[in-house]
């Protein structure tokens, strides 16, 4: 069984939102409220403590010195995964939530267990160079991936509408782990700083340089890397029907394993092929890992496009949408091109409009090809009248704009002005 036809639209110009039980949606607001408290409490508590943890280990003035330096690539980082996630823009609210977990709760487990295992191993074993090398290439990777990859569980446990597929698994896990290296490279920039401060290094040969080069400069997305393997795991999981149970179960866990894998081979690098180990694992494994991952994001981006292409011509022809409004909204540059023409005639509200138009339409898109994939879904009517209701409020604005962008990039084609044998055209006179 497929999702059923759109309905038509309705004689009072829409549908109206499904209607809730007063003290239902009191209450939902109510749980909603506390469950945000609780979530911003524990995230700032866990922020002091990995504050004074870190601050502790690199003194005040390593700490800013690794501040500054480590914010550096946050930006980059974070413009790159808001990049492949504009065809449906999560909210920033996920997105804020996974750094803010990866840079406090993530970083406060890692560096608590990482020091606590190493110290058991190095008591247990008397060999404290051992340990070390034991801790950074096996307990490190278990412990920082499993941590980052609570923000990405979640969000997709507690936010599944908000987590569709393979590119919201790709930008949570990035955004998580993007948070994770800028309070890690603060606690290595620090300690490299006061290793400078104490032994005299300065200019290009000083501690800092080095490892400025090293984790910012070659691989600020070694982190990020990693976590995503994860990140894929949990977003092939979303887009496997319900009913392949153990299917959904298995893709998180290996996509959790081969980001340890990954980052276990990071970390043992010089330990396992010598002094040049490091160039070696850059070169062989996480360029190329690199690049098949960002190939993987874009390829999965365009997929999502043609989904919408694919599924918003129903409601077209049902009479929701404009006929060139699929056409448009299956193209990120017609996106962008129907946004600026509202701005430039209707102004910034409009703008806005077209833009929360275009999110509305892209997630009805989704709905509507999951489920068909899944032979039907519970939610299916009541959260395709919400979206159409959205849709019919911006209808006014959002149509001409769409068919002027379709028509602007040439995806309608407007046939050329009729000019007889005697001159005339009747478009011009």
């Amino acid at each position: 069984m497929s999702a059923p036809p759109p309905q038509s639209p309705a004689p009072d110009g829409g549908p109206a939102l499904p209607r809730r039980v007063f003290w239902r949606r009191r209450t939902f607001w109510a749980h909603r409220a506390v469950r945000a408290t609780a979530v911003i409490t524990t995230l700032a508590l866990c922020g002091l403590v990995i504050l004074l943890l870190v601050r502790d280990q690199t003194g005040t003035e390593g700490f800013l010195v690794g501040l500054g330096l480590a914010v550096l690539p946050v930006p980059l980082l974070m413009t790159v995964f808001r990049w492949l996630d504009r065809v449906e823009p999560g909210p920033w609210r996920n997105l804020l939530f996974s750094f803010a977990w990866g840079a406090c709760a993530a970083a406060l487990v890692a560096i608590l267990a990482n020091s606590l295992a190493t110290r058991w191993i190095a008591s247990a074993t008397a060999d404290p160079r051992g340990a070390e090398s034991l801790g950074a290439t096996v307990i490190a990777p278990v412990v920082e991936e499993s941590a980052k990859a609570g923000a990405i569980l979640l969000i997709f446990l507690f936010r599944r509408r908000e987590f569709t597929g393979l590119v919201d698994g790709v930008v949570v896990a990035g955004f998580s782990a993007t948070g994770f290296a800028f309070t890690e490279n603060i606690l290595y920039l620090g300690n490299a700083f006061g290793e400078d401060q104490y032994t005299g290094g300065s200019g290009l040969t000083s501690m800092t340089v080095a490892t400025f080069v090293v984790r910012i400069v070659l691989s600020p997305f070694a982190h990020p890397l990693f976590t995503v393997l994860t990140g894929i795991g949990f977003g092939l999981a979303a887009v496997t029907p319900r009913h392949r149970r153990l299917r959904r179960g298995v893709l998180p866990a290996l996509g959790l394993v081969l980001a340890m894998g990954l980052h276990a081979l990071w970390n043992g690098s010089t330990s396992l092929f010598g002094p040049y180990g490091f160039y070696l694992v850059y070169a062989a494994f996480m360029v190329p890992v690199l690049g098949l991952v960002t190939w993987l994001a874009i390829w999965s981006r365009q997929r999502e496009l043609r989904t919408i292409s694919a599924e918003l011509p129903a409601y077209s022809a049902a009479g929701w949408l404009v006929p060139a409004a699929p056409l448009a909204l299956s193209s990120m540059r017609a996106r962008t091109m129907a946004r600026d023409f509202a701005g430039r005639t209707y102004g910034a509200r409009a703008a806005r409009a077209v833009g929360e138009y275009e999110a509305f339409a892209t997630s009805l898109a989704f709905l509507r090809h999951r489920a068909e994939r899944e032979a039907g879904a519970p939610d299916f009517a009541e959260r395709e009248r919400e979206l159409l209701h959205h849709l019919w409020q911006r209808r006014g604005i959002a149509g001409p704009a769409l068919t002027y962008a379709a028509r602007a990039t040439g995806r309608v084609r407007v046939p050329p002005p009729y000019i007889d044998y005697d001159g005339y055209n009747p478009y011009r006179d």
